[in-house]
């Protein structure tokens, strides 16, 4: 069911610190800082020659990963996102076999413009995983 790991995100405490470090350190190809109020963060896009990282800082302070740095002030891995070829379809089979959708269980147009879910962590070895439709 899922396909390619699409990317991993990771809350960082200073994105202009992360940014340089994956940039300058590690040589990696980085976007400009893009702030994304309807999801509450500002992110910079990471390519990979096999997927993608994203580096995500709270925006505004309603934000929804100003809880996860609060607990992790050092940052840290948030999700990773698997490609799905239908994610209603995926969502559907997924909820039968007991898997918990975060929200209203519908899709929402997430940061890459394509529908994406948010599965419990607790039904996936701790792991908050995001299914977004390649």
């Amino acid at each position: 069911m899922i396909g390619k790991l699409n990317h991993v995100a990771i809350v960082v405490p200073d994105l202009t610190a992360a940014t340089a470090l994956y940039r300058d350190t590690l040589g990696a190809a980085v976007s400009q800082p893009v702030d994304l109020p309807p999801h509450g963060v500002t992110v910079v896009f990471v390519t990979l020659p096999n997927t993608k990282i994203e580096l995500l800082h709270p925006f505004g302070e309603t934000s929804p990963i100003a809880g996860f740095l609060k607990k992790n002030p050092s940052g840290g891995i948030h999700h990773i996102c698997y490609e799905v070829d239908d994610i209603l379809a995926a969502r559907d089979r997924l909820k039968a076999q007991g898997a918990r959708v975060l929200g209203d269980g519908e899709p929402k147009i997430g940061a890459h413009d394509k529908p994406v879910l948010f599965l419990h962590p607790k039904d996936f070895c701790g792991t908050l995983v995001e299914l977004e439709q390649a």
